[in-house]
């Protein structure tokens, strides 16, 4: 991805944009009261583990509690060193790899090159059922590891990794990765200490990571408090001392705090803020919005035998109108989905999807007619971060071209709502977003829709697209690597596991309060740089 910085009080935007101190619009900041600041997010799914969060609340959070070998730049989601001292690889298979000295965790104990080993290994162990397990499919020894299902027995270490001492590891994967080292950017490649290993219980209850910000407190279902961890071993040092993340239970409450200066950052405005661009009055000079680096879809779970019939997705796909739901329901502040990957992820293109992505009414009525499905069409998400209007607009499509009922179905919310799908609990058609972990077309297909992925919920299998996948990972050329996954992209669309709708674009607002926002472009508020307005006197 690419952006350049520039000050938001001009009115544009970038993938990461900045907005200095006195930048209002001309009007005047209230005193602070306090070196914290508060924003809203949906509350984590699980427990906060690395390895075991995939969801967007649990993530967004992680990423103040934990760094890894690899970070991304705030602006340019370029990935560069970070707990690493360095990377070297002549192969792009075997990596070595030098942990920096004097890097902490946050009860006191030293990062070493076996907090990252230890930690992998108890990701990648099958019976640890661990969410982001697959993100260490490529370390060699993974698949043998992964695939125990009897702790009695069985390998439990990756025979990819090598601790050399302390700070010094190698990692040999079962094949060349050209794209290795930015994935080592990624939360499941967070070390862990020894208080996991050692005081599970103990741990989820209070999480020890080696971030810029330390766990203070969760209280289910109103919020999370972190605060600055003064011995934090990176090179930016939070100035703000505490971050509360509040779990709102619908974006248009988040809202009107944020307007009224009771809640300081919202990732994500609603919908009734974007009618005739309200936000923009609401929030002069106090809001980013840019095109997203994400996608929202519906994902049908195949193992319900009802969605085996690739004709059923397909006419789904065809019945969405997606630019009259962009028109009616967010305005024209949004993009029409027409692939898997989003325009901002390196390595994407244009037209992957053909017609199967646009509105045809009378082709999608005759291809459902033909596959004979029975029952009702329901289409299901949680309600905490404004999905109902919008997904009932698509309903509505569907309706009309198919000329048979679809219904919503609300979940309160997100962590609910992921608890069922990640269970295999689903008998209707889901919404699923999808925001990059790092910027890669990879990144929008190998946990999604390659066997076994991470993310694929819905439990898609095609040997030809984990195949083309394979190779793709492989390739040490990158635009020879991409047209791979762009092969694999249109492959998955024919099938029509999921139906890709719309790119959201990115709008979020912050009170007048906040000085040098960087909203990055994983959609964070980066609270290593935010600063907060001079009290008055």
């Amino acid at each position: 991805m690419r952006s350049s910085r520039i000050l938001a009080c001009a009115g544009a935007a970038v993938l990461a944009v900045t907005l200095v101190a006195g930048c209002s619009a001309g009007s005047k900041a209230p005193a602070a009261v306090a070196d914290s600041i508060s924003l809203n997010t949906t509350e984590p799914e699980n427990a906060l583990i690395p390895g075991n969060t995939t969801d967007a609340g649990g993530s967004k959070i992680l990423r103040t509690l934990f760094k890894g070998l690899v970070e991304f730049d705030p602006h340019t989601a370029a990935p560069h060193n970070a707990v690493a001292e360095s990377i070297t690889t002549t192969d792009q298979r075997v990596f070595t790899v030098t942990v920096k000295h004097g890097w902490t965790f946050h009860d006191g104990t030293p990062v070493t090159a076996h907090s990252f080993v230890d930690a992998w290994n108890y990701t990648a162990y099958g019976p640890n059922n661990q969410q982001g397990a697959s993100f260490l499919s490529m370390i060699e020894g993974y698949d043998k590891v992964h695939a125990v299902a009897d702790p009695s027995s069985g390998p439990r270490q990756l025979s990819g990794l090598h601790v050399d001492d302390d700070y010094h590891l190698s990692i040999t994967l079962d094949r060349p990765y050209p794209a290795f080292v930015t994935r080592l950017g990624y939360l499941a490649f967070s070390p862990l200490p020894q208080k996991f290993f050692t005081d599970r219980a103990g741990f989820e209850q209070h999480p020890v990571g080696d971030g810029p910000f330390e766990f203070v407190s969760h209280k289910t279902g109103a919020d999370l408090v972190v605060r600055r961890y003064d011995r934090y071993g990176g090179e930016r040092k939070p100035a703000i001392r505490e971050a509360e993340f509040r779990f709102s239970t619908t974006l248009d409450a988040a809202y009107a705090d944020v307007v009224a200066g009771k809640l300081d950052f919202l990732e994500v405005l609603p919908g009734s803020a974007l009618v005739d661009s309200r936000y923009k009055k609401d929030l002069a000079g106090r809001f980013y919005s840019k095109q997203g680096s994400g996608l929202q879809s519906l994902t049908f779970p195949l193992y319900d035998p009802r969605y085996a019939d690739p004709r059923v997705r397909q006419a789904i796909s065809m019945a969405v109108d997606r630019q009259h739901v962009i028109d009616t329901v967010f305005t024209g502040d949004r993009t029409a989905a027409l692939g898997l990957v989003p325009p901002t992820a390196h390595g994407s293109t244009t037209g992957q999807c053909g017609e199967l992505c646009t509105y045809q009414p009378d082709k999608a009525r005759t291809l459902f007619e033909a596959s004979g499905f029975q029952g009702a069409i329901r289409l299901e998400s949680n309600t905490d971060t404004a999905n109902e209007k919008w997904l009932t607009a698509v309903c509505a499509s569907i309706t009309t071209a198919l000329g048979r009922e679809c219904t919503f179905v609300g979940v309160p919310t997100l962590g609910e709502f992921r608890r069922s799908i990640d269970a295999h609990r689903m008998s209707t058609i889901y919404r699923t977003g999808w925001v990059a972990d790092y910027p890669s077309i990879e990144n929008f297909l190998n946990p999604l829709y390659r066997t076994g992925g991470s993310a694929n919920t819905g439990g898609y299998s095609n040997p030809e697209v984990d195949a083309l996948l394979a190779q793709a990972d492989a390739t040490v050329t990158q635009d020879d690597a991409d047209a791979l996954y762009q092969r694999a992209e249109r492959l998955v669309l024919q099938d029509m596991p999921a139906v890709p709708l719309v790119i959201p674009g990115t709008q979020s607002g912050w009170s007048a309060r906040l000085r040098d926002v960087t909203v990055t472009p994983f959609r964070d508020l980066d609270l290593e740089t935010v600063t907060i307005a001079a009290e008055k006197s």
